[in-house]
């Protein structure tokens, strides 16, 4: 607390820039290794007629969730290669869901992607939810080119130094 009787201010740092202002990738080195856990989200949404195709398996490029699946955990395991400053990181496990809510003609995913390590894996995850939806709207452009993602973000963080996080608390 100040002389005021207010809290201090806090001013947060961005670790990817030295005291220079430089780009850099952060040191882990001095970090213990701990269990970290990132769960993403994201959605599309799309013409009932799209979402029909989807659910039913019918699209001509084949099993649109199978193929996003497959495509989300490739991601999550190329995000150092996409994310300039991203560390490399050892995954042990990636789980990616996907919910279909026929009210609003929309595919939600949900991915959950795993370490051991110095470093947390929430651009994996986030990677891997974007990369899941843009195999959606790839497999389904040709009959829907209007499809809209929104609502990428993470949703919950284990592990490291800041401990648990939930978005909204």
């Amino acid at each position: 607390m100040t002389q005021s009787g207010t809290p201090p201010i806090v001013t947060p740092t961005l670790t990817h820039f030295d005291a220079n202002g430089q780009a850099h990738m952060v040191d882990v080195g001095d970090k213990r290794e701990t269990r970290r856990v990132a769960v993403a989200q994201g959605r599309i949404t799309m013409q009932p007629a799209t979402f029909a195709m989807i659910r039913s398996g019918t699209a001509k490029k084949g099993d649109v969730l199978g193929i996003a699946r497959i495509a989300a955990i490739q991601a999550s395991k190329r995000a150092s290669e996409l994310i300039p400053l991203c560390h490399p990181i050892a995954l042990t496990r990636v789980a990616v869901e996907f919910a279909l809510d026929e009210a609003t003609s929309a595919v939600a995913c949900t991915v959950t992607a795993e370490t051991v390590g110095r470093t947390g894996v929430e651009m994996e995850a986030l990677t891997a939810v974007s990369v899941a939806l843009l195999t959606v709207y790839d497999m389904c452009k040709a009959v829907d080119r209007g499809m809209r993602m929104d609502g990428i973000q993470l949703v919950e963080k284990l592990g490291g130094k800041s401990g648990h996080w939930v978005a909204g608390t």
